[in-house]
């Protein structure tokens, strides 16, 4: 672990300690871990050093538009190698909201997604992207003879 020091003027300093304590840290160099590692992901992402990730879509649309769903679904079908999984509730009469859980090529999550927002219909869509390592792949559980098992990718938050 290393360790800095920053100087901070005291209204900074005071309203640095309301949002620690609105959030619940136990100290400041707890804080500042979590500010550093989002600036970090941010800078990851806006500069393609994130090969992979994994996300959440989320999106609210009007299930009265036309085919809408049917597109929607079709979408996720079409990238089933991206889509993970997805929730879907109904907020009123006309309204639901789904979130979709992705992971993959961070290029293809977002070019997905945007093709999900830009469905007629669909508003309020928001993409969140954590960007991940590929931990290892390894085989779990029972090999029969002469398979390898169920093999599948390990990710990992980047640091």
């Amino acid at each position: 672990m290393e360790r800095f020091t920053i100087s901070l003027d005291s209204e900074l300093a005071k309203e640095f300690d309301a949002l620690i304590a609105e959030r619940g840290y136990g100290n400041r160099s707890e804080a500042v871990r979590d500010i550093i590692r989002g600036q970090l992901e941010a800078w990851r992402l806006a500069h393609d050093e994130a090969p992979h990730c994994v996300a959440n879509l989320s999106y609210v649309y009007n299930h009265h538009e036309r085919d809408l769903a049917e597109r929607l679904t079709a979408l996720q079908h079409d990238h089933h190698d991206l889509t993970v999984a997805t929730m879907h509730a109904h907020l009123d009469h006309e309204n639901c909201f789904e979130a979709a859980f992705l992971r993959g090529p961070t290029a293809a999550v977002k070019k997905f997604a945007e093709a999900m927002m830009a469905e007629r219909g669909v508003r309020h869509g928001k993409l969140n992207l954590v960007a991940v390592e590929i931990d290892q792949r390894h085989a779990h559980g029972y090999k029969p003879r002469g398979h390898g098992g169920n093999q599948h990718v390990h990710l990992k938050p980047a640091r």
